[in-house]
């Protein structure tokens, strides 16, 4: 019969914080830090800072630039694939799933009507490929829409058919982001981007991809909802978990179960952070209620339209309502939210983190500007 451990809500916490690498002690680097992780979501939203440097700043600190970023993109130790950096060796994990798009076995609806739709666009599709094998790397704008069939959506992608098309493709593992000219991506064949690796079976791939899913989480559901960038569920990875006064089984990572002290600190996070972008583990774990409210109407935020959640050692305690003004080369804080009242401790911690944060971005502002 399988383990189980019962857990402390503070356990829980402890381990959620230490596999998420903000702890006292700073991970060594950009690149071990995302290889931990897993992964660092883009996204354009830059009311603060882009989300992804939001991210690795919360972790590295002041130390810590946009450029590494840039850096170990260009020189592929990481690359992006659908809006989402990760470690390069990675790739193995995606290769027999991009072979079988879009999926194995039965297909849903959905499924069935975006192979279709690439079908019929067969011939813009390898127009593409012939382009950027003779080019190199190409911007979407000089890839002509030569499609058939145009996209339809209900969102901002209606009738954008190259761009959707290269998704589809990238996908399909035929065309990869080999870089970027400012905030454009460059497009190249796969196979000049990628790294020759042994890729593993698809239900390897799925295991291990749920094993290192668990190892940056620390506690996770095996069965959770479904969040648009990364699952937030482990399947059967780790061992079974019960945590006092939380209901349902849990999978925790036994690595983080060795005793080791906590010793924690205080740090900003990105809304989209993933110690928080799953929102019921948020609420469940760490009794922290939290929602992005940016496409709220102004008079109905409760927090800010890119609040930063607060954590202090095992606890999220809040939220920062800020603003980067970039044109005058400071951050703007309209209000510090404190979901329980802030000690003495709280107050100069967070102060603190506010200040490095200002700093940080005021150096990049300088250096950019």
């Amino acid at each position: 019969m399988a383990k189980t451990h019962y857990l402390s809500r503070q356990d829980a916490r402890r381990i959620a914080v230490r596999a998420q690498l903000l702890e006292r002690q700073r991970p060594a680097g950009l690149v071990p830090a995302v290889r931990r992780l897993t992964l660092l979501q883009l996204d354009p939203t830059n009311a603060v800072a882009p989300s992804a440097d939001l991210v690795a700043w919360s972790r590295l600190g002041p130390s810590y630039s946009p450029g590494d970023l840039r850096a170990a993109l260009d020189d592929r130790r990481l690359f992006e694939l659908l809006a989402i950096v990760r470690p390069v060796e990675d790739i193995a994990l995606y290769r027999a799933g991009m072979a079988v798009w879009p999926g194995a076995g039965e297909l849903r609806d959905w499924q069935v009507a975006c192979r279709d739709w690439v079908m019929v666009n067969d011939a813009c599709r390898r127009d593409i490929l012939r382009r950027v094998r003779e080019s190199g790397p190409l911007p979407s704008r000089a890839l002509p829409d030569t499609c058939a069939m145009p996209w339809a959506s209900t969102g901002w992608t209606n009738n954008q058919n190259v761009a959707k098309l290269l998704e589809f493709m990238a996908r399909r593992g035929e065309v990869a982001i080999a870089g970027r000219k400012g905030r454009e991506r460059l497009w190249d064949l796969a196979e000049r981007v990628y790294p020759e690796v042994t890729v593993l079976p698809l239900e390897e791939a799925a295991r291990e991809r749920d094993r290192r899913r668990l190892r940056a989480l620390g506690i996770a559901r095996e069965e959770a909802t479904m969040l648009a960038v990364e699952p937030a569920s482990v399947g059967e990875a780790g061992e079974l978990a019960v945590i006092e006064d939380v209901r349902g089984e849990w999978r925790v990572d036994p690595a983080y179960l060795d005793g080791a002290p906590f010793e924690g600190r205080a740090a900003l996070l990105s809304p989209f952070d993933r110690l928080v972008h799953d929102r019921q583990r948020a609420q469940e774990i760490f009794e922290f209620e939290y929602q992005l409210e940016m496409y709220k109407p102004a008079a109905k935020r409760r927090w800010g339209y890119f609040a930063l959640p607060i954590l202090f050692g095992d606890r999220l305690i809040g939220k920062v309502d800020a603003k980067a003004d970039r044109k005058a080369g400071v951050l703007v804080v309209h209000a510090i939210h404190q979901d329980e009242p802030f000690t003495a401790e709280m107050t100069a911690a967070v102060n603190d983190e506010v200040a490095s944060l200002a700093a940080w971005l005021t150096m990049g502002l300088r250096r950019n500007g």
